[in-house]
């Protein structure tokens, strides 16, 4: 099969799919006695990537694969597809979100006693129903709290390939930041989708504001001291805390799937 019509099935296959495609799915799609090597399909996907350049939208990889979608220097204007403008996320989730991707993985316990206010169940429930947030593991403490990190699905949200490409938190002013502009897929997924719904949103907001302004801006201060007291030279340690698994003792039942955690930019 030559290297013009392998691009073109890439190509395709890629506009069709509507969602990421890693190699193997990509490998998948040829008989056996057709299929192409691994390396004219990386170069088929380089040449594509390539052809997109200067365009409306762009091939990105993704932590579950690669994707077409709009360029994000165009949402401004491509969201005008849809009259409802997507809900931002509370402060007290995008908080919660933050301290599980920075410091995963970690107790609801461990949250509450950073931010210094109590974490609404509404707030882990919602990041888990997003799937950006799973169960990993149990410490083996009394009532043995269950342990959070994030997942793939975070990941390609906000497009990246690992949690090693989360911004540095010195460039990060302010939590509203974590909140981005909606990521515009080809597949036309609509703006819903990068928004909580008014209950959630609504039971969040309500838990946030059983607390004092005063304990909020501690909250926050406590956060900040916090992820100073675990980063050095203002970069992100991304991989899981060696100590605090070694002593966190995981329930038979559930496995520490680390793949959804900390994806590799290697696909295969």
């Amino acid at each position: 099969m030559n290297a013009e019509l392998i691009k073109k099935i890439v190509e395709g296959a890629l506009l069709a799919a509507g969602k990421p495609m890693d190699i193997a799915r990509i490998e998948s799609l040829f008989e056996d006695d057709e299929r192409p090597p691994r390396d004219q399909i990386k170069a088929a996907l380089e040449e594509v990537e390539a052809d997109c350049r200067g365009r409306g939208f762009e091939l990105k990889q993704t932590a579950s694969g690669y994707r077409f979608q709009v360029r994000q220097d165009l949402a401004e204007w491509v969201n005008r597809l849809w009259s409802e403008k997507p809900k931002r996320y509370s402060r007290a989730m995008l908080e919660t979100m933050a301290l599980i991707a920075y410091r995963q993985p970690l107790t609801r316990g461990d949250i509450e006693q950073v931010r210094g206010v109590a974490v609404s169940s509404d707030t882990i429930r919602t990041l888990q129903e997003r799937d950006w947030v799973r169960v990993v593991g149990f410490r083996d403490v009394p009532g043995k709290p269950a342990l959070y990190a994030t997942t793939k699905n975070f990941l390609d949200y906000f497009n990246i390939k690992s949690l090693e490409q989360l911004p540095a938190l010195s460039e990060i002013k302010d939590f509203a930041e974590l909140d981005p502009e909606l990521e515009l897929a080809l597949s036309g997924d609509k703006p819903e989708l990068a928004a909580v719904n008014d209950e959630e949103q609504g039971a969040d907001l309500a838990d946030s504001e059983n607390f004092s302004l005063d304990q909020e801006v501690d909250g926050q201060n406590a956060i900040n001291d916090a992820f100073n007291e675990n980063t050095s030279n203002e970069s992100i340690d991304n991989d899981l805390d060696t100590n605090a698994l070694n002593n966190n003792s995981v329930d038979d039942n559930q496995s520490l799937d680390f793949d959804d955690q900390v994806s590799s930019s290697n696909h295969e």
